[in-house]
This record gives structure tokens, C-alpha cells and sequence, in this order.
């Protein structure tokens, strides 16, 4: 007689393939988490920094500093964060992409908390130029890579929306250190902003996980510190990616610094007025703009690789036009009109900087590579500052924001021959490369 075999428990087993399957729509689930927990990182990062600049003047008042040693105070921080982020790149290939972002915004939250017992120029460049800046060198390159390596069709977009951090972080950490400050002094908005980080570091220990090497292809290699210049330097999409990359930042640093001072002088804006306008419009358009440009950028960016690069350089020439605007008008409105233009095809470079950077890159070497043009961006982005001062004094400061179109102009026109003539050609070789490591 034959007899049915049943189960216990009165069900079925479990079908292999309904196992592999949730498990792959959960890998797809946890990238988005991943996207968000980063981002709130991202957006403790670029807020700590704005923390200094809003309540720079009552710091400055408070420990009877002047203008030029608060002014060094944020160049030495610029300095020695792009010193240290190569550093920060060769620990993000060479060690847990997790750790080393969690161990960063712990580290330089910390500094953060304990800026709120400065009470001399040389502790605040300990706390701020040094331990701050130090720390958050660490965080950008491993950030990034960890965000790519589970963002892969998807890896514009995502890139886009984690952009979003730095532009919500500015407008509101400006506006929560202001009110701070304002209710309880200065030294509370350190303690309470980084005691925000503090908490989501710990967060970030629990939640955040490392994408394993046999799902990003990565192959056992121990990592040369200088392998990450070589690429950079011997791979014209790269190479040209940084050039624009140090543009782009060169402006942005020039604008952040002096287009406040621009407000209030030439419109008779209050401090507080003149540091919220010069940064809301900008980064509302850029909101909007990186989210327009991530989407577009996955579209054609597949067929097309070097779409890419290409948005990249439409983005700065465009934004060229609107620099001149900005600067040049004597009605308010069109400065405001020149800001919005401004800020939001500045977002079409934003949305593209990483996903052209992984695009011509070995992924094993992606924190390195990024910390190269982190370190050549920022280190050409200090010198905005001072050379903008200098030709205020001599010619105006409307006259210095037009020299900063020119910048743009020249770099975006470099950036469509670089992707017309080396683009497909670095993304061919790069995509060879990292099909024979896997086999």
C-alpha cells in the first residue's frame, strides 16, 4: 500500500527557489537603508561645517579674536583635510568601508562636542582645523565607495539623492546654530550637533553593514598607498574629472565665502539676511536640480557612458551665464534669479562627480581614487578665498565673481572633448579590468 508521506508541522518545505528570492528583494531593500543611513551622515558632515560659519562672528567676539586668525581657523581646516584624505581613501580600500565612516563621524563628532569648551585660538585649531578636519577626511572617500558598491543600475540616482544631504545640511544646520546660539550662546550649538552625531554613529554601528566581496567582485589584493594617484594620473576621464572637480570647487568655495559679504554691502542686507539668502535659493535649485540630473543621468548614461561627463560640462557652462547675473545686477530679484540658475545647474556636476569617477576606475580602488580628487579639489578650492580678496580690494567684488564664470567656462569646455575622445574608451578598459579580476 502506498502512503503519503506528511510533514509535521502540516506544510510544505520551503521552495529553494522562493528563498533565493526573498533574499535577493531584501539585498534591494537594505541598499536603500544603506542610502539612508549615509545620508544622514552626510548631512551631520556638511552641517558640522556650517555650525563654524554661522557662529563664526560670536566666536570671534567672544575670545577677542580677529578677523584674520578666525579666517585662518577655516583655511587650516581646508588645508589639512585635503592632506589627510588621501590617507582617508587608502583606509576605505583597505580596510571596513563601515568602520572607517562610522569611526569618522564619531571622531569628529566628538571634536565637535569638545569645541564646546574652547576658550583660546589654539584650541579651536586643535578642535576644529586639526581633529575635525582630520576626521571627516576620513569619511568622504569610504562614504562614497560603500554608497557605489550597492548602488550599481541604480548608482546616479542615488548619488543624487545623497547629494541632498549637503544642500538640506547647510540651510539648516545654519539656521538650528543660529537659534542656538542666539537662545543659549555659541558653544551649545557644538554640543548639541555633535551630540546628534554622536548618537547616529552609534547607529550606524548597528544598522550599517559592508558589502561583502563576493557580491561586489572585488578580488584579494594588497592595496600600494600610491595606486589610487596612478589611476587618477594615467586615466584621461579621471584626470579630466578632477580638473573639473577642482573648478567646480574652487567657485563654490569662492561663492560660500564671499557672496554673504556681496549681500550685505551692496544691498545693505543684515548679516543674518544676507548669510540665509546667499544659501537658500542656491541650494533649493541644486535640491531640485540633483534629483533631475540623477534620473536623466541613468537613463542615457546607460547607453551612452559618456552622457555622463557631458551633463557634467552642460552644467558648469550653463551656470557660467548665471554668475554673471548674480553679480552684475543692481535689483535684487535678478540676483535672486542668478542664484537659483546658479545653484541648479551646478547640481548636474554634483549628480555625475562619483558615477564618472567609477565609471573609468577599478572598484577595489574607488575610496583611493575619490580621496585624489578630493585632495587636488580642495586643495585648489582654498586658494578661492584669498584670491578673491585680493581682486575685491583692487576691482571689486562683482568683477571677482565674473572670473569665476571663466573658470567654469574653460572647464566644462576641456570636459566635452575629454568625453567625446577618452570616455567610452577609460570605461572600456576599466570594465576589461575588473571582468579579468573576477575571472
Amino acid at each position: 500500500m502506498h502512503h503519503t508521506t506528511t510533514h509535521l508541522c502540516g506544510t510544505a518545505p520551503a521552495n529553494p527557489q522562493d528563498k533565493s528570492r526573498k533574499m535577493y528583494a531584501n539585498k534591494k531593500q537594505y541598499r536603500w537603508e544603506v542610502l539612508v543611513i549615509l545620508w544622514v551622515a552626510y548631512l551631520l558632515n556638511q552641517a558640522d561645517r556650517q555650525v563654524f560659519n554661522t557662529v563664526l562672528p560670536a566666536i570671534r567676539d567672544s575670545l577677542s579674536l580677529s578677523d584674520t586668525s578666525i579666517g585662518l581657523i577655516a583655511t587650516l581646516f581646508n588645508l589639512f583635510y585635503a592632506i589627510m584624505v588621501p590617507i582617508g581613501g587608502w583606509a576605505g580600500d583597505r580596510f571596513s568601508k563601515k568602520w572607517v565612516c562610522t569611526i569618522s563621524l564619531l571622531f569628529w563628532s566628538l571634536a565637535t562636542t569638545g569645541t564646546f569648551l574652547a576658550g583660546s585660538f589654539i584650541t579651536l585649531v586643535l578642535l576644529r582645523s586639526l581633529a575635525t578636519g582630520g576626521g571627516e577626511a576620513f569619511f568622504g572617500p569610504a562614504n562614497y565607495s560603500l554608497l557605489g558598491q550597492y548602488h550599481t543600475d541604480t548608482r546616479a540616482l542615488a548619488m543624487s539623492i545623497h547629494q541632498t544631504a549637503y544642500y538640506i545640511g547647510v540651510i539648516l544646520s545654519g539656521w538650528f546654530a543660529g537659534i542656538i546660539a542666539d537662545a543659549y550662546g555659541w558653544r551649545y550649538s557644538f554640543l548639541i550637533f555633535g551630540s546628534v552625531g554622536i548618537i547616529w554613529g552609534i547607529i550606524m554601528i548597528f544598522r550599517l553593514k559592508d558589502k561583502k566581496a563576493a557580491d561586489s567582485e572585488e578580488a584579494d589584493h594588497k592595496l600600494n598607498f600610491f595606486e589610487g594617484f596612478k589611476v587618477v594620473f594615467s586615466t584621461p576621464t579621471a584626470l579630466m574629472l578632477t580638473l573639473g572637480f577642482s573648478g567646480l570647487i574652487f567657485v563654490l568655495t569662492g561663492y560660500l565665502t564671499w557672496m554673504p559679504t556681496f549681500l550685505h554691502e551692496n544691498f545693505g542686507q543684515s548679516l543674518a539676511s544676507a548669510g540665509f539668502n546667499s544659501m537658500f535659493y542656491t541650494h533649493l535649485a541644486a535640491f531640485f536640480g540633483i534629483l533631475i540630473a540623477g534620473s536623466l543621468s541613468d537613463k542615457f548614461g546607460r547607453k551612452n557612458h559618456k552622457t555622463r561627463m557631458l551633463l557634467q560640462a552642460a552644467g558648469l557652462i550653463l551656470g557660467a551665464p548665471f554668475l554673471v547675473i548674480m553679480s552684475s545686477s543692481k535689483i535684487i530679484w535678478l540676483v535672486y534669479f542668478g542664484l537659483l540658475g546658479f545653484g541648479f545647474f551646478r547640481a548636474f556636476f554634483d549628480a555625475n562627480t562619483y558615477t564618472v569617477l567609477y565609471d573609468v576606475t577599478p572598484e577595489r580602488l574607488h575610496s583611493s581614487c575619490s580621496s585624489v580628487m578630493i585632495m587636488i579639489g580642495f586643495g585648489v578650492g582654498s586658494l578661492a578665498p584669498v584670491i578673491l580678496g585680493a581682486l575685491k580690494q583692487s576691482v571689486g567684488l562683482d568683477f571677482a565673481f565674473m572670473w569665476l564664470a571663466i573658470v567654469w567656462l574653460v572647464c566644462g569646455s576641456m570636459m566635452i572633448i575629454v568625453a567625446n575622445h577618452s570616455y567610452q574608451k577609460d570605461y572600456n578598459n576599466n570594465h576589461k579590468f575588473n571582468s579579468s579580476l573576477i575571472l
